[in-house]
């Protein structure tokens, strides 16, 4: 008998045959992800005068299974900007170790230039592109939120074509359907960002992740939510919990199971 280290948990060859590794070599062409299989859902931003609010809730489903409650979705950059990830989360770590990496190449840098919101949306929007003309792509919609060059709130999403839009309010996933009509009533253009205050805009954030926690199946009522102005750069709070929560309104809900309307 081969009492070697190596052959321990092995089939006894005497028995079973020699050991065949050779399924463990791929002969087929090279795979590459087609369907995400741990995903965050929405992620909300929305312009006011001085700067922009962001949102994210903490959970990564497995499939419909709410599986991982504490995977935090906002990355901060610098002290001017914030990077939102809807979508695959291990794409999203990549994007992460990234952004890591350009931030310290930025910061210990010898040229005395930091990359502002718009710089990094730039960024990410050709990172995106290159990776979906490899026919490889990073499974996210990032919203990028944040102050450009000249010190103006910034807000645009890039999705995993490297198509890029801008908005006074931008919404991924689900919040793209549900939070955006409820976000257009305080800011429908650019003209109105003007007149936002910060409250107005957190408070619209914070109503719009309730809405989505009452209606969308992927969502979790603990969430992240960070403020990007010009004096106090990123205010960042990663486990916030919704409040006031009133499901009164089911009971006008008809259509689902065994009701008597």
């Amino acid at each position: 008998m081969n009492h070697s280290p190596q052959a321990w948990g092995r089939p006894r060859d005497d028995v079973y045959g020699a050991y065949d590794p050779s399924f463990l070599h791929s002969k087929g062409s090279k795979a590459h992800t087609s369907s995400p299989i741990v995903t965050g859902t929405s992620v909300l931003a929305v312009k006011f005068k001085d700067g922009v609010v962001i949102a994210a809730d903490n959970l990564a489903s497995y499939g419909s299974l709410a599986r991982f409650t504490d995977v935090k979705r906002l990355r901060t950059f610098n002290r001017c900007a914030v990077v939102g990830f809807g979508g695959d989360v291990s794409d999203m770590q990549y994007l992460d170790r990234l952004l890591l990496s350009l931030d310290i190449e930025e910061t210990y840098g010898s040229s005395g230039h930091n990359l502002n919101a718009r710089n990094l949306h730039t960024y990410l929007a050709k990172v995106m592109y290159k990776r979906r003309s490899d026919i490889n792509p990073l499974w996210n919609q990032l919203l990028v939120a944040g102050l450009d060059g000249d010190d103006q709130p910034f807000l645009s999403s890039v999705d995993l074509l490297g198509t890029t839009f801008s908005s006074p309010t931008l919404a991924t996933g689900f919040g793209a359907h549900l939070a955006q009509p409820l976000l257009r009533k305080i800011v429908d253009d650019e003209a109105q960002v003007t007149s936002v205050t910060r409250e107005q805009a957190v408070n619209a954030v914070r109503e719009c992740m309730k809405v989505l926690f009452y209606r969308d199946a992927r969502s979790l009522d603990k969430y992240s939510i960070a403020v990007i102005t010009k004096d106090a750069g990123v205010e960042l709070k990663e486990d916030e919990k919704l409040e006031n929560q009133s499901w009164a309104f089911a009971e006008m809900i008809k259509g689902y199971g065994t009701q008597t309307v």
